[in-house]
């Protein structure tokens, strides 16, 4: 008996995973030659268009490896009746702590203090510029999702009071509840962004959001860099609008706007919260397990709904 046949559009890590992957199924590459497949793999980042689908008339199931789902054209696969699989809470601790370590990298000048040795300034008699505290602060999460209140949940254990705004206020938390995102920056000194990423939300932390989070503040974004106005963050960290920003994802990953690239007050990743040797584990292990219920015709363990 054949194995089932699956377009792989992004790689399970780590390797063990791939490789069983690669045992259970008949691993295609090239969507050209995928014309009779039923089953995609794909990640958050990569996704898969209208015109992707096209080609794939027998298609009946996507399985994105990560929780971000804006690069799929969920209305095409709604419209096809295309089941789609994300891989939720199991990276939720690894992007919540890759948030919180953003945040003291920034506020304590840990990044550029790197920088500051290895350029041969500390021996050179320099000073480095003071950083400030993350303990005793006030934090603001937009976007209270499974990441998010996973964060707030360390934030707390620090300490920190936390503040949220989402769709609706939540009543099963002590957080306090901010109706808009500009009472949320006016309220917090920490503004964490954890949301998902529509439309509707393109550059929602601008100007006036910056503005209202003041000098004494930072930005860490984990969540999809559209989210974030990058014109309007480089000019207010040039200005000292706000004190500082630490930045895992960007509009045009992996190319990273100049500005943002020569702000000392701005740490960067290469999109890695969710990229530790546990998390990545798991996360394919539930693809894995999405993939098997679907061949078996059982009920898919996380599906999205579209």
């Amino acid at each position: 008996m054949s194995s089932p046949r699956i377009l792989v559009l992004a790689e399970l890590k780590p390797q063990e995973m791939a490789e069983q992957l690669a045992k259970n199924y008949d691993v295609l590459r090239d969507i050209d030659a995928a014309a009779d497949v039923e089953m995609v793999l794909t990640s958050g980042s990569v996704g898969l268009t209208a015109e992707q689908m096209a080609k794939m008339p027998n298609l009946r199931l996507i399985a994105v490896n990560g929780v971000g789902v804006d690069a799929v054209d969920l209305n095409e696969a709604k419209k096809r009746d295309i089941q789609v699989t994300t891989t939720p809470d199991v990276l939720s601790s690894a992007v919540a702590e890759m948030a919180l370590g953003l945040a003291f990298a920034s506020a304590r000048r840990i990044a550029e203090g790197d920088h500051f040795i290895r350029d041969g300034k500390w021996a050179d008699g320099g000073k480095l510029s003071l950083g400030s505290s993350v303990l005793g602060r006030r934090a603001g999460i937009l976007g209270y999702g499974r990441i998010g209140r996973r964060l707030a949940d360390l934030l707390r254990g620090l300490g920190l009071e936390v503040f949220y705004t989402a769709r609706s206020r939540k009543p099963d938390t002590s957080d306090t509840y901010c109706a808009d995102v500009i009472s949320l920056a006016r309220a917090c000194d920490l503004l964490f962004v954890t949301a998902s990423a529509n439309a509707d939300n393109n550059g929602l932390v601008g100007h006036e959001t910056l503005s209202a989070l003041g000098q004494n503040g930072i930005v860490i974004n984990v969540a999809r860099g559209q989210l974030v106005d990058a014109a309007a963050l480089a000019l207010a960290l040039e200005s000292n609008m706000i004190a500082g920003a630490g930045l895992d994802v960007f509009d045009d990953e992996p190319h990273v706007p100049e500005a943002l690239m020569k702000a000392p007050n701005c740490v960067l990743t290469p999109h890695v919260g969710s990229a530790t040797s546990d998390a990545r584990r798991a996360m394919a292990q539930l693809v894995l397990d999405n993939l098997a219920a679907y061949v078996a015709g059982k009920p898919l363990l996380t599906p999205y709904e579209v």
